[in-house]
């Protein structure tokens, strides 16, 4: 592919379906924590931003370097999501739970939390690196960049709808949070085995 509108509109396909996935989990932390600080927000969405441009990447390194070894590892992609994303998701689900037999304050997404959830909704984006794979260095790096940058803006707007029904269904939102991820995690899982 050379430079031109149709790379820049293909790589902003790429972003939005790629994004989709770490839009519900951002949704998710937002019930989760309706009082985020937008700090926090743009905290949250740029570690998705940022694991979404890193994953391409990583796959069209793969492509060009150790292909062979990249096939054999992408059939445990969903099962990595699906274990990653259920176990963060069970975690939130019981804290949710516990919650409603206390009053304790909800601390929302810590950092170890949130990096996982970067992993879990981003490593099927490691495949993205096989369409990318006609790119040289610099198209594959702006396509990234690209992907990247829609992805913030489609978190952000995950973070704000979360945190606008967060306030209203207040205690259930951790509940329907933990929910979300798991059924997100089971959804990757199904999708990348079938």
């Amino acid at each position: 592919m050379e430079w031109g509108l149709m790379f820049f509109f293909n790589s902003i396909l790429l972003g939005v379906g790629l994004a989709m996935d770490a839009f519900s989990v951002s949704m998710a932390n937002g019930l989760n924590e309706p009082g985020m600080r937008r700090r926090k927000m743009c905290g949250i969405s740029g570690v998705f931003a940022g694991f979404q441009a890193l994953m391409p990447l990583i796959g069209w390194l793969c492509v060009h370097t150790v292909v062979q070894y990249f096939q054999a590892f992408e059939m445990f992609i969903p099962w990595i999501a699906l274990i990653l994303l259920v176990f963060i998701g069970g975690k939130m689900l019981a804290g949710g739970v516990r919650s409603r037999d206390s009053e304790e304050e909800k601390t929302g997404v810590g950092p170890a939390a949130l990096l996982l959830q970067g992993v879990a909704t981003s490593i099927d984006a490691l495949s993205v690196g096989f369409t990318i794979a006609g790119y040289g260095w610099l198209m594959a790096l702006t396509a990234a960049a690209i992907i990247a940058a829609v992805t913030f803006v489609i978190c952000m707007a995950g973070l704000l709808i979360g945190k606008k029904f967060g306030n209203k269904l207040a205690n259930k939102a951790q509940v329907l949070g933990g929910a979300i991820l798991i059924v997100i995690g089971l959804e990757i899982f199904i999708t990348g085995i079938i």
